[in-house]
C-alpha cells in the first residue's frame, strides 16, 4: 500500500495537477477570505470554513479523475487487477494519496487562521471543531468521487461524473424540502453531506456526524473495491 501511496502522491506533482489543485484552492480560499472576512472586519473563522466546504465540493474531482480511470484509459489496469498485492490496499493507496494533497490544501488555509489571530481572537476548540469538519467532509466527497470514477474510461467523464455526483449529494437536503413524502425527506436529509457538517458550522462536536462521515467514507471505498474486484473476476473469465 505504501508503494501505490509513494507512486500516486508523487504523479501528482510530476504532472501540473498538484500545483493546479493546490494553486487553485488557495487563491480561491483567498478570495473569499478577502471578500468574507478582511473587507467585512469579521473573525469568522467557521463561516470562512463553511465556505471553503464549497471549494472542496467543485474541486475533488481534480484529484480523483486519474486514480482509477488513467489505469484502464493506458491498459494497464489489467496488471493492476493481476498484482500480488489486494484490491482493498491498492485503493486505499490511490485514496490516501488524494487525500494527502487535499490535506495539504486545507492545512495552507490556516495562513487565514493566522491572520484571524494576529488581529482578533480564534478560539483553539472552534479551530479544531472547524478544520475536523472541513476535513472529513472533503474525505467523504474524495471517497465519493473515487467511486464514481471507477464507472469511467477517461479523464473528462471521471471529472464530470465526480461532479454531479458531488453536486447531487450536496443538494439533497434542498430536495428534501421539496419532497412532500415525509419518510423520503429523513433519507434525503440523512444523507445529505452539507446536514452532517452543520453541526460543526455552529461549532458543536456532532460524535454522530463523525461517524457517519466515516462510514460514508468506508462504504464507498468498500464500493470501489467490490467494483474492481468484479472486473477482475471479469476479465478472468473471459480468459
Amino acid at each position: 500500500m505504501l508503494t501505490i501511496f509513494k507512486r500516486e502522491f508523487l504523479a501528482y506533482f510530476r504532472t501540473p495537477v498538484g500545483y493546479v489543485f493546490l494553486g487553485v484552492f488557495t487563491a480561491l480560499a483567498g478570495v473569499l477570505f478577502y471578500l468574507n472576512n478582511l473587507v467585512t472586519l469579521s473573525g469568522e473563522l467557521l463561516i470562512f470554513l463553511s465556505q471553503l466546504t464549497l471549494l472542496i465540493m467543485l474541486l475533488t474531482p481534480v484529484l480523483t479523475m486519474r486514480l482509477l480511470c488513467e489505469e484502464r484509459q493506458r491498459r494497464t489496469d489489467q496488471l493492476l487487477l493481476t498484482s500480488p498485492l489486494s484490491l482493498t490496499r491498492i485503493v486505499a493507496g490511490k485514496y490516501l494519496a488524494a487525500a494527502a494533497v487535499l490535506g495539504m490544501a486545507i492545512l495552507l488555509t490556516n495562513v487565514c487562521t493566522l491572520v484571524m489571530a494576529a488581529y482578533g481572537t480564534v478560539y483553539a476548540g472552534e479551530w479544531f471543531v472547524g478544520y475536523l469538519g472541513l476535513t472529513l467532509q472533503g474525505l467523504a466527497f474524495l471517497a465519493l468521487d473515487m467511486f464514481a470514477t471507477v464507472f469511467t474510461k477517461n479523464q473528462i467523464s471521471a471529472t464530470v461524473v465526480a461532479f454531479a455526483a458531488n453536486f447531487l449529494l450536496w443538494i439533497l437536503d434542498m430536495l428534501a424540502d421539496q419532497v412532500g413524502v415525509p419518510f423520503l425527506v429523513q433519507a434525503l436529509s440523512f444523507l445529505s453531506l452539507y446536514q452532517r457538517y452543520e453541526p460543526f458550522i455552529l461549532g458543536q462536536l456532532s460524535y454522530a456526524s463523525v461517524l457517519y462521515f466515516i462510514t460514508f467514507i468506508l462504504l464507498c471505498l468498500t464500493a470501489t473495491v467490490r467494483v474492481m474486484d468484479a472486473r477482475r473476476f471479469a476479465a478472468g473469465g473471459a480468459a
